[in-house]
């Protein structure tokens, strides 16, 4: 495989997922990536999900949960989403809904949304279609995303069961009604033009297979996992790479970052030779299917337009 991003200038995806374990370098990559497209002329947008990110730090200005425009680019615009706001964006397009529902067969608080946006999977899924609806609002020709540390994106994938158990425990605990779900789901019915509440888990059920279908297209998205020559990454990055081959999410390039390239001392000869160890372990492994990048680690950290371009000019350096 190619051991560079170059491909991505011919093959233009709308969504562009960047994973890995925390502190390897993944939002600098992240970063990174989005500069180099919107360099080209295209409108891209980064998004980092990260529970504490740091684009703020990479980019030198405060970004938050806002679209904003990146100074010192052009056509490049970042924002930081927290659990927050994914919640109480999903609670301002679900809750009214869901509670109309449940409320029309049984006294309840409006607090029962709130115990059902806890529900396994709702953040996941509600982040992914968040971020769907910014690719496919066509306002960016192009969206990276700075996904949360390696996993969290993979659990929207066994949200159907876990949200209905998640229910149906919901149920039981607020209306009493547990033993008489199963006869619920054929009996409630709704007055008309209101869906029954089978109908908005159907419904559900149906937005998590929409994003998963469209994260598995790779005319329209791309994965990219960052790591770091080290036991930890490598067995991550193993586990990852095994989770996505399972839920038919293809893999195509494997970022190995802060290798050192020039061993000047007795400390960085060792460093150096372990490093070197578990790439060649990579390169076993996946070279075949998976392009393979390496990163050198770098002398200064990497803030400002200026440096995130090299690590831009790496990434997608002619090979």
């Amino acid at each position: 495989m190619n051991p560079s991003l170059k491909r991505l200038d011919k093959e233009p995806k709308r969504l562009i997922m960047i994973g890995g374990k925390g502190g390897v370098g993944k939002t600098t990559c992240a970063a990174a990536i989005a500069l180099h497209f919107s360099l080209q002329g295209k409108k891209t947008l980064i998004i980092s999900s990260d529970p504490t990110p740091s684009l703020s730090d990479i980019f030198e200005m405060e970004i938050g949960d806002q679209e904003k425009p990146i100074k010192n680019t052009k056509d490049l615009y970042g924002i930081e989403i927290s659990s927050d706001v994914v919640l109480k964006k999903w609670k301002d397009r679900f809750g009214p809904e869901i509670y109309e529902v449940l409320s029309s067969f049984t006294s309840l608080d409006y607090d029962f949304v709130d115990y059902i946006g806890g529900a396994p999977g709702i953040e996941e899924e509600y982040m992914l279609n968040y971020i769907l609806e910014l690719v496919e609002g066509g306002q960016y020709d192009l969206v990276v995303w700075d996904t949360a540390p390696a996993g969290h994106t993979l659990r929207l994938l066994h949200l159907p069961q876990l949200f209905l158990k998640h229910l149906e425990a919901a149920t039981k605990f607020y209306m009493n009604l547990y033993s008489y779900f199963e006869k619920l789901k054929e009996s409630v019915k709704l007055r008309k033009g209101k869906r029954s509440l089978l109908e908005i888990i159907s419904g559900w059920e149906d937005l998590a297979e929409k994003v998963v279908n469209f994260i598995r297209d790779p005319q329209k998205s791309d994965f990219i996992i960052v790591t770091i020559p080290e036991a930890l990454g490598v067995r991550q990055t193993e586990r990852i790479i095994k989770d996505f081959d399972e839920y038919e999410l293809r893999v195509n390039h494997l970022i190995v970052n802060y290798i050192i390239q020039q061993a000047d001392c007795e400390f960085h000869k060792i460093r150096k030779e372990m490093q070197q160890h578990y790439i060649q372990i990579l390169k076993n492994q996946y070279s075949h299917r998976i392009g393979l990048i390496e990163v050198p680690l770098m002398p200064q950290e990497i803030k400002g337009v200026e440096r995130i371009n090299k690590i831009s000019e790496i990434l997608f350096k002619e090979v």
